[in-house]
């Protein structure tokens, strides 16, 4: 029976050409992060109370905005991958993906249970208060019916990021998943940079409250003579560029492993094994892990158990959910609020996300098929070894062995490190954002960089180094 619904589940209709050209993708993906952009802003009808934004660094990694159409975000989708890559990867759920049908099979299941986690995600932010009708109709009929108004506008939402993400991945460049985030980040990051208006959304100049731009801030401060509005707003700005550039640095890190054809004399390859090994999944999983302490911690302390910390208005305020919040070390230290137990704070809060970064990595390998073993497998199939080695799936795995988990510790220790960096210097945006706009931004350009380079635009080529 599943196998028949799954037959008939609406997809995005495939190009007809086998490659498409460069400004066919650039056009079908400007038109898709547009929507993306005009849907985040949409509000939803009858929304009264929104107790989900406070949870910001959740809806980064969501590519959601809290309050809007897209306020699931991506969140079915990757919670869906994730759910059916850890059951094949542990071999509960078997599927073949070396077959043109076993890969139909696993998208097809991967579509289903999306559709499943866009209702019960909206059923569930909506029924738990984290999206609630005006709190005036509560005890009323109607109070009920705004409830599945509410439910139903996100479940659209759901589905338009599903077939939205769908056509980026056929039409366009990349991971619609990965370009959503990283979207939503980079426009974060350029608002809290450059953005003349205030808090409140309206023009900041002559209107007495200061703009939302460090940039202007920064020059404001100076014309007025306050060194330190000054300080806070260059040392976000330098923050965020610091950050940028080590990833950048790091992303381009990896080992690569010289491999020869067996019959074919002469001619090889090199297998890359990226320093940062698992990329962008353990600092989804960490956060995730974080956002979810904060958010039971909250609803706990709402029905009076607060055993996971408290909160004073809007930010923890002690126990577990005030360490694993992190601290604004720099802004302490600007603006002379510093005691030394900011600086005990920031520590652990660094050390919990590279402990936490490294077990989520190693759980990662460990079940998606990312193991020794497994890459092992995979090159034996392409029919490569490693040159003055018999070709033996054995010895291959041995060798990959000295590698892969000395790069997935060393890779998410550094990544738990940049992270941590990034949130305790007070950044543009969130550490765990900057991490994953820089490793989607940094692979996609080596995919058009590779695909694309002969039929771009020749200023764009230029820059992309061709």
């Amino acid at each position: 029976m599943l196998n028949n619904i799954l037959q008939f589940l609406p997809e995005v209709k495939k190009p007809e050409q086998k490659k498409l050209s460069f400004k066919e993708k650039l056009k079908w993906t400007l038109i898709i992060l547009i929507c993306f952009y005009v849907l985040s802003v949409v509000p939803l009808y009858g929304l009264g109370e929104n107790a989900l934004i406070q949870f910001e660094q959740l809806s980064i990694i969501l590519g959601a905005s809290f309050g809007s159409v897209l306020s699931l975000g991506i969140g079915p989708i990757v919670t869906a991958s994730i759910v059916l890559q850890l059951l094949t990867g542990s071999g509960i759920l078997k599927i073949d993906q070396t077959t043109t049908e076993g890969r139909a099979k696993f998208q097809s299941l991967q579509k289903f249970m999306t559709i499943f986690f866009i209702i019960f995600e909206a059923s569930i932010y909506v029924f738990m208060g984290g999206l609630a009708p005006a709190i005036a109709l509560k005890g009323t009929e109607m109070y009920f019916t705004m409830e599945l108004i509410l439910v139903l506008q996100l479940i659209i939402g759901g589905f338009l990021v599903l077939y939205m993400a769908e056509v980026l991945d056929k039409w366009g460049f990349g991971s619609g998943i990965s370009l959503f985030i990283a979207g939503g980040v980079a426009s974060e990051i350029i608002v809290r940079a450059l953005s003349p208006l205030n808090s409140i959304g309206t023009w900041a100049f002559g209107s007495g409250q200061p703009p939302v731009g460090a940039v202007w801030v920064f020059f404001i401060s100076l014309i007025e003579g306050d060194p330190t509005g000054a300080g806070l707003a260059i040392s976000a700005i330098l923050a965020t560029i610091i950050i940028l550039v080590i990833s950048v640095f790091v992303q381009a890190m990896k080992v690569e492993i010289p491999l020869s054809f067996g019959k074919i004399r002469g001619y090889g390859m090199r297998w890359p094994l990226n320093f940062l090994y698992t990329s962008n999944i353990p600092v989804i999983l960490v956060a995730a892990l974080l956002a979810n302490i904060q958010l039971v911690a909250r609803l706990l302390q709402n029905w009076g158990h607060p055993v996971l910390g408290t909160f004073s208005g809007q930010n923890p305020a002690s126990g577990l959910v005030l360490w694993v919040t992190s601290p604004q070390l720099i802004n302490s230290i600007i603006t002379g609020s510093f005691v030394w137990t900011n600086l005990l704070h920031a520590l652990i809060y660094a050390i919990i996300l590279m402990i936490g970064a490294v077990i989520f990595s190693v759980f990662w390998v460990q079940t998606s098929g990312m193991d020794a073993k497994a890459q092992a497998k995979n090159i034996m199939a392409t029919g490569l070894q490693i040159p003055g080695f018999r070709r033996d799936e054995r010895i291959l795995e041995r060798v990959l062995s000295r590698y892969i988990m000395p790069l997935t510790i060393m890779g998410g220790l550094t990544i738990g490190l940049l992270a941590a960096s990034a949130d305790v210097l007070g950044a543009l945006s969130r550490g765990t954002g900057i991490l994953l706009t820089v490793m989607i931004i940094y692979r996609l350009y080596e995919d058009i960089a590779k695909q694309h380079m002969m039929d771009m635009y020749p200023a764009l080529r230029k820059i992309m180094g061709g």
